[in-house]
């Protein structure tokens, strides 16, 4: 099949790293990995954050035009260079799709969403009119794949029938992670290259650093470090950001401790998490988490806040431990104890990499994907 791809809330090519950006790239792959032909239909940034109700009004304007150059180009082209169907990635409130809907409509193709959410109180919010958007978008999907079981509850009311939600567990190409868990002597390596003790346990933090939920997770974490501070341990920062002074600030007290890896090449993840024993995120207003995947890959067993969907990719007591949202305490408790037993860390390493493999991974989420999707085109076929 050929594709229309298209993420109103950060492009596959956005030049800031960042999960969304990641789970861009890695649904396009999935997807082509099924043998279907990818296009990006538009690189149109639809996320306004400030509440700015002209920005929004001008953005649905440029989406309108974009899908208006869209049809023109599309009907007038042979069968082979239309698309069969349209693939939208991340919408809501503040980042509505204003481009598929209408390019579906007047093309007659179906209308797929991935991870969508709707928040019914921010109806009459400064983002009423993205709410109103997202939530027809929604409704006129023709499939909508949920990545974080948490949305669920609020999608279901605008779907009838309730059978287009499809679950598909987030993911991410496991090959490059799981290899480097299985090469001690470059754990040993990138422990020495960023001075780190071989045999002091290292715990990995992999995130932006920006205001708002992140900088809180950063703050936390460095809370509840500092309750643990008589245990031997070591932290790896990995990220940067605008609030990386406050990030900093935030760990003076442990400033001994902390090693600051910053902004790197995604291509450097795998071993870094490698080099890690564990990897700890509180997690506030986190989705699910892209690193707290990335590191069970690796081996490397996660602590972190039960926030949104993040026990759908962290099963609790298995390939972690999760902590009550926002409590510095029980996430230090959680940390103790797999710094205490180095076995039961294994362990868990060992089912986190083997559960991200089966139901996480990329090639999972492309049979999914691949299983709904010519289902649905053979069905819009036989209407047709």
């Amino acid at each position: 099949m050929r594709i229309a791809f298209y993420a109103p809330m950060k492009s596959a090519r956005h030049p800031l790293p960042s999960g969304e950006r990641t789970m861009a790239r890695l649904l396009t792959a999935a997807l082509a990995a099924g043998g279907h032909a990818i296009v990006t239909a538009s690189r149109l940034r639809s996320y306004e954050g400030a509440g700015d109700s002209e920005r929004q009004k001008k953005i649905a304007r440029l989406g309108h035009r974009i899908a208006e150059r869209l049809v023109r180009c599309w009907a007038g082209a042979g069968a082979d260079q239309r698309p069969d169907l349209w693939f939208t990635y991340h919408l809501y409130h503040k980042a509505p799709d204003w481009v598929g809907p209408w390019v579906c409509d007047h093309l007659g193709i179906p209308y797929v969403v991935a991870e969508a959410s709707h928040a019914a109180k921010r109806a009459r919010g400064p983002w009423a009119d993205g709410l109103a958007a997202a939530a027809s978008a929604i409704a006129r999907a023709d499939l909508l794949f949920v990545l974080n079981s948490a949305d669920t509850q609020g999608l279901r009311p605008l779907l009838c029938p309730s059978s287009r939600l499809v679950p598909l567990p987030p993911f991410v190409d496991a090959a490059a992670f799981v290899a480097a868990s299985n090469d001690p002597v470059a754990r040993l390596a990138t422990r020495r290259r960023h001075g780190i003790p071989a045999e002091t346990p290292l715990i990995a933090c992999v995130a932006m650093m920006r205001p708002g939920d992140k900088l809180a997770s950063y703050r936390l974490l460095a809370d509840a470090l500092a309750r643990i501070a008589g245990r031997a341990w070591r932290l790896m920062v990995i990220g940067d950001g605008p609030a990386r002074a406050a990030v900093a600030a935030a760990f003076a007290p442990l400033h001994e401790r902390v090693h600051w890896i910053g902004r790197i090449d995604e291509a450097e993840l795998p071993a870094l998490y490698a080099a890690a024993d564990l990897c700890a995120w509180p997690a506030i207003g986190e989705a699910w988490g892209m690193a707290l995947i990335e590191a069970q890959a690796a081996g490397v067993p996660v602590v972190a806040g039960r926030s949104g969907g993040v026990a759908d990719v962290v099963a609790d007591g298995t390939t972690g431990l999760l902590a009550p949202i926002g409590d510095a305490h029980a996430l230090a408790s959680a940390i103790a104890v797999l710094l205490d037993e180095p076995l039961r860390r294994r362990q868990m390493g060992r089912a986190a990499r083997r559960r991200v493999q089966a139901r996480h991974d990329v090639a999972a989420a492309a049979a999914t994907l691949n299983d709904a999707l010519r289902a649905l085109v053979g069905r819009a076929r036989r209407i047709a």
